[in-house]
């Protein structure tokens, strides 16, 4: 092998490009392509996300309503049947936080908890949660446990 036989890999060397804008014969040169005038011809130019040509973007033709309250509290709701289905599999003696639910995997950290009265409890347990639906409330009462607000 002699240094003038060298050549770069097969597939390695893409074609050429074409090289814009250097003078009437290239075919390139003048507008570089670009065609005459417009957005699209000068330097800098970026389409905005949405744009339609000058059209009535569609974000901006469909009618908006209704209101969205920023200050809303959202609850991840527990149903007491999932409660009763812990005490059954022995996960859970005779009290439930939050904490404990987090451990499995009910709600998450930052989670507010609420604790819903779907389904039925039978054991006696005391239940710390940030709110509790009336009849949930009255359910465990029922059942001899506690439930108790944070």
């Amino acid at each position: 092998m002699k240094l003038h036989e060298l050549k770069p890999a097969k597939g390695s060397v893409k074609g050429k490009t074409k090289r814009l804008g250097r003078g009437e014969g290239s075919g390139t040169g003048d507008t570089a392509g670009r065609g005459h005038k417009g957005a699209k011809s000068r330097s800098g130019y970026s389409k905005k996300i949405g744009f339609e040509g000058g059209q009535m973007p569609l974000q901006r033709r469909i009618p908006k309503f209704g209101f969205t309250n920023r200050n809303r509290v959202q609850y991840k709701p527990v149903n007491l049947s999932d409660l009763q289905a812990l005490a059954d599999n022995k996960k859970i003696k005779d009290s439930v936080d939050k904490e404990t639910l987090v451990s499995l995997g009910l709600v998450k950290k930052k989670d507010l908890v609420k604790i819903l009265g779907n389904g039925e409890i039978e054991t006696k347990l005391k239940v710390k949660a940030h709110q509790f639906s009336k009849t949930a409330k009255e359910a465990i009462e029922k059942a001899g446990g506690e439930a108790i607000t944070l």
